[in-house]
């Protein structure tokens, strides 16, 4: 019986998987194809014939792009570890229930999510304060500490029992002693969920650059090099009168596609290995939570 009603559900769910699979199937068949079959034959599930040019054309200058991916690697793995830190140091102070401002500090927390002061406050405060426009900070910083990641790293920190900080103390050990070698090892989970929601987020942002980024611009992400070319790639093509043809051809769909798996393959080969974190603390925060 069980067998039974377990079917639907898997052939649901490899429905569900197989609707989500298509389009990035598309993606990087589309990819391999030349732009002439493209316009012949339209999207088809294999390359009619295997072409090369869309990723030659978007390796037409190596050093940019590869600069490009560094930048968004340093800021990937680095803006993560900062985030991760700051995240899951404040979410620990709020779910201590011997902490004496806990309710305070929340609703200080809290407050700024549901009171925001703005783009403009924000980018006064980086350029004019901080003034860390055009240097690497300025494309971490801005998303140091995400509400909704401390508070649900607060919900992994409360489900931990209030006995283990209490033996702890009872052997001498103190607080950071007991955040670093008990709490977080515990909260791994929780880390890895909170730390993938992160590295996305560093990994697909453009807008931190297109704000700060003016002058340096070797800063420059990988996800804001790539928005440039397909404006450019829209710009020239919309200046190409109807019905004549270019010798050698015009980046079209080739190349749009070649840069969508640039900018997502590597995020897309990661996902697997923080998968078991990633489900894990997703049911573990909906139970404490």
């Amino acid at each position: 019986m069980k067998r039974t009603k377990t079917i639907p559900t898997l052939v649901l769910l490899c429905a569900m998987s197989v609707l989500i699979l298509l389009p990035l199937w598309y993606m990087v068949s589309v990819s391999f194809s030349s732009d002439g079959d493209i316009a012949r034959f339209g999207y088809s599930f294999f390359p009619r014939t295997l072409s090369l040019t869309a990723y030659r054309q978007a390796f037409a200058v190596p050093r940019i792009i590869l600069n490009a991916y560094g930048v968004t690697i340093l800021v990937t793995l680095l803006g993560t570890f900062m985030s991760l830190m700051m995240t899951a140091a404040l979410a620990y102070a709020l779910a201590r229930k011997d902490y004496a401002y806990r309710k305070f500090t929340s609703a200080f927390v809290l407050i700024p999510l549901l009171f925001n002061g703005g783009m403009v406050s924000q980018y006064l405060v980086n350029t004019q304060l901080l003034n860390i426009n055009d240097t690497i900070w300025a494309l971490m910083l801005p998303y140091g500490v995400n509400v909704w990641f401390t508070f649900m790293m607060r919900s992994f920190f409360s489900g931990l029992p209030t006995e283990l900080y209490e033996s702890a103390k009872m052997d001498g050990a103190g607080e950071f002693r007991i955040y670093f070698t008990i709490v977080l090892p515990l909260s791994t989970a929780g880390l890895a969920t909170i730390g993938l929601f992160y590295a996305f987020a560093f990994w697909n942002d453009w807008w931190l650059a297109m704000l700060y980024i003016n002058k340096r611009q070797n800063l420059a992400p990988l996800q804001m090099l790539l928005q440039r070319i397909m404006m450019n790639i829209e710009f020239y093509t919309k200046q190409i009168p109807a019905g004549i043809r270019v010798e050698g051809g015009i980046p079209l769909e080739g190349t749009r596609m070649a840069l969508a798996v640039l900018a997502a393959g590597p995020m897309l080969i990661a996902f697997p290995f923080f998968q078991k974190y990633f489900v894990k603390g997703i049911s573990v925060g909906a139970v404490k939570g």
